[in-house]
């Protein structure tokens, strides 16, 4: 044999046990887990004139994140020149999207409200497509005086229904996230998507989001959730009760729900997030090395 055709036939034959095992990895659907930041991290700087879209992107990427959340608060416009700016500079700083973040309120008794929410979403959904965002955050609201968790369950999924239907058509993903109101609790997340019953709708789920009356409970909503999960906030206190959050525990139940996406740290703390931040990084890189299919 020829040594340049054994060289090729011994490359190929090395290199088949490592796609055996990488075929083996997908076949068994290890999670996978990103580094993820949100803007909201910083909202204080944002809020405050010292920071912008362009400079949160320069510090995620000096801070070894792999995906970034724009809360869409603080873009400067939607203009496509602008968006178009921002995605070129995530590239130029090896920075993926892991979403977009906007308010919203989909429990509207009012029809005519319920229609102007799928057009707000439909907007943003371009907004996100123009970013190279995937997937796009919203609220469903409170439940209105008068008005039962059902009607309020039946009314967000009414403008689910559209929403997702045209996020599907760019690709992207329509996350609630557990915000108080009709989603204090897992059981009614998870009513309304399996309602709205598209590929396209998920939870984005705040791990420290939910007002059950122990932390045990609150862990089971976390775990009810986590097949929904589209993308993951991250926190390390329960915000109803100010209890540390056992991280450890959370990302082994995401390894066990073999989750494969953004862990985005979305830091409220008291300590300054030019230090807070770097702090809780620091221990989600840990976790997602330790618990991620990921080399």
């Amino acid at each position: 044999m020829r040594r340049r055709e054994f060289l090729k036939t011994a490359g190929a034959t090395a290199l088949m046990p490592s796609l055996a095992r990488g075929a083996e990895s997908r076949e068994r659907g290890q999670a996978r887990l990103l580094v993820g930041c949100c803007a909201y991290s910083y909202s204080k700087h944002f809020e405050a004139g010292k920071l912008t879209m362009e400079g949160f992107f320069r510090l995620a990427a000096d801070l070894g994140v792999q995906g970034v959340d724009v809360t869409t608060y603080w873009l400067k416009s939607t203009e496509p020149s602008y968006l178009n700016s921002l995605r070129h500079l995530a590239f130029k700083n090896g920075l993926g999207f892991s979403g977009a973040a906007i308010r919203t309120e989909m429990c509207q008794p009012d029809p005519v409200k319920r229609t102007e929410q799928v057009s707000n979403i439909q907007h943003w959904t371009d907004v996100a497509d123009r970013l190279g965002a995937p997937h796009l955050r919203v609220f469903t609201g409170r439940i209105p005086l008068g008005a039962t968790l059902e009607q309020g369950v039946q009314w967000v999924v009414e403008v689910m229904r559209p929403a997702c239907e045209y996020a599907s058509q760019r690709g992207i993903t329509i996350g609630i996230e557990d915000h108080g109101g009709l989603t204090a609790r897992a059981s009614t997340m998870v009513k309304i998507l399996r309602q709205v019953d598209s590929p396209y709708a998920g939870c984005n789920l705040d791990i420290t989001n939910f007002e059950a009356p122990t932390d045990e409970e609150m862990y089971a909503d976390i775990a009810a959730c986590i097949p929904y999960a589209s993308h993951v906030h991250v926190r390390d206190h329960f915000g109803s009760t100010g209890q540390p959050l056992d991280l450890e525990r959370v990302w082994q139940m995401f390894a066990k729900g073999e989750y494969r996406g953004y862990m985005s740290v979305e830091y409220e703390g008291e300590e300054d997030s030019m230090t807070g931040v770097p702090k809780l990084l620091d221990k989600v890189k840990v976790l997602c090395h330790k618990y991620s299919s990921v080399g």
